[in-house]
């Protein structure tokens, strides 16, 4: 195996006891950092030390990842301009901080008879929105509510 000593240097390709007795020398375990390759790679490290700093790093790595979520906007199919101005603004919002966006329009009464009304509404949203988004899952309908789902590109 090739041995690695704590300061960096290659100390060569020895045998797995004679690394261990050098290693018990230094006061520090012999660990083997690359095990597929040939010969397989120890290093001199004090193995308490190591696992704490690999997960002081898995740690930051969980920290620094974002979970992508699905934020939900409510319409209906006859929205006055300003409130689609409004829940627009929060739609463009949502896909700059990286979250898909699930817009519902919600039908009630006779409004079920109009569903070119709502379908007109979730076009011009796609439509706004081309450059930042890309439709997921196109308009369709489940039960008295259509669907459109927006995920940022």
């Amino acid at each position: 195996m090739r041995v690695i000593d704590d300061n960096g240097e290659n100390l060569g390709v020895m045998f797995t006891r004679e690394a261990i007795e050098q290693a018990a020398e230094v006061g520090l375990d012999l660990v083997e950092v690359s095990p597929n390759v040939d010969p397989p790679v120890c290093k001199f490290l004090d193995i308490g030390r190591y696992k704490y700093e690999t997960q002081k790093k898995a740690n930051e790595q969980r920290k620094k990842q974002k979970t992508q979520e699905i934020k939900e906007i409510k319409m209906r199919p006859n929205i006055d301009d300003h409130d689609y101005d409004t829940k627009m603004k929060k739609v463009v919002e949502f896909l700059e901080d990286g979250d898909k966006v699930k817009l519902t329009m919600r039908f009630r009464g006779r409004e079920m008879a109009h569903g070119d009304l709502g379908m007109a509404v979730l076009r011009r949203v796609q439509e706004q929105t081309a450059e930042l988004a890309k439709v997921e899952a196109h308009p369709r309908m489940e039960g008295r509510q259509m669907l459109m789902v927006l995920s940022p590109k």
